[in-house]
């Protein structure tokens, strides 16, 4: 297994992780086959997604697998009046990753990050670990502290 950013930034702050890996399929990206396919809770497999505000520009949220991002709420948690996802094609020359392998670790810069507040509720979460076909799985409230995530309610 090959080192991303993310994982060399879990390690460099000491932070306990467990990976992984799945077959990665281009045709399907959804979150619940990732999760049955590995026997994982499909709220426990969180969500990148990159965004843009009116006022703050990119900012990356994380938010759990079976539910949907609310613009509104974001714009709002965000501090800005209207977001929008960043569009597909700006991914890689914003981020540094790839549909379907983009970590908030480890972006070409730090942008802030937005946790949804229901992973408090799970000992461990998965997250992208910034390659196609890696999850990795963290206590969130160490996370979210170490690198200092924002909470918020977004979906």
């Amino acid at each position: 297994m090959a080192k991303t950013n993310a994982l060399r930034l879990l390690d460099q702050k000491k932070i306990t992780y467990r990976i992984v890996e799945y077959i990665y399929d281009a045709e399907n990206l959804d979150v619940a086959k990732i999760a049955s396919d590995n026997g994982l809770e499909i709220g426990q497999v969180f969500k990148t997604l990159v965004c843009k505000g009116d006022k703050t520009g990119v900012f990356v949220t994380i938010v759990p697998g079976d539910q949907q991002l609310d613009l509104k709420k974001t714009a709002k948690a965000s501090g800005n009046k209207k977001i929008a996802l960043l569009p597909l094609n700006d991914l890689t020359k914003t981020t540094g990753y790839i549909r379907g392998g983009c970590s908030p670790l480890g972006m070409k810069k730090n942008y802030p990050v937005f946790i949804d507040d229901v992973a408090e509720n799970w000992d461990e979460i998965l997250i992208n670990a910034g390659t196609r076909g890696m999850l990795f799985g963290v206590e969130p409230v160490v996370l979210a502290n170490v690198f200092r995530f924002v909470w918020a309610e977004m979906c």
